[in-house]
């Protein structure tokens, strides 16, 4: 390792650099960046534009919708911990065509049914998905906090489909009274006891 003449290793104070520049550092930087670009684009876009890529634009857009709406429904309907992250990038996507309709509208007709196909559609699907992505993020923090079980105290399983808390199997493993045992660290593979 090639030695600094003021005493520690090129490798270490390239280390020390990059943990300053961190992700969190160079987002919060990036979005600072943006301030003074939008005051270039408020001065400098012209009001209106022809666009030759606009049917595909709109096309994308909708497409990248309906997918994350698709898998969205699929994790959550399996019970699958990533359907917060689809949710909310649905979520976002749906609250982007909602602006973008209404934004670049043409007055009349275009822009009321604009407007109803955001607050009929797009806003409140929007609104769904954000809770979605909300509860599931509230239950993976509830999840979380039960320990490597995975299992809430009390021997009530989380929650499935419909919002009834589920039951324990009984005789699962030999044990009685209903409750599931939280596995021990003597416990090996398939539940049998370790000697």
């Amino acid at each position: 390792m090639k030695e600094n003449p003021e005493g520690g290793s090129v490798l270490r104070r390239v280390h020390r650099w990059c943990r300053w520049f961190r992700v969190e550092h160079v987002l919060v930087v990036s979005g600072l960046a943006l301030l003074p670009w939008l005051v270039v684009l408020a001065t400098g876009l012209p009001t209106a534009a022809a666009v030759s890529n606009w049917r595909t634009v709109w096309i994308g857009l909708d497409a990248a919708e309906a997918v994350a709406l698709i898998t969205t429904g699929l994790l959550a309907g399996r019970g699958h911990r990533l359907h917060t992250l689809t949710a909310t990038v649905a979520a976002t996507l749906l609250l982007v065509d909602a602006w973008f309709d209404t934004m670049t509208a043409a007055p009349g007709a275009d822009q009321v049914s604009a407007a109803a196909m955001a607050l009929g559609a797009e806003l409140p699907l929007a609104a769904v998905c954000a809770a979605l992505a909300a509860r599931g993020q509230g239950a993976a923090a509830a999840h979380s906090s039960y320990g490597q079980t995975d299992q809430p105290p009390g021997g009530e399983q989380p929650s499935g489909r419909g919002g009834h808390a589920q039951q324990p199997d009984s005789g699962s493993r030999g044990q009685s009274g209903g409750k599931r045992a939280r596995r021990s660290h003597a416990e090996g593979p398939g539940g049998r006891r370790q000697q």
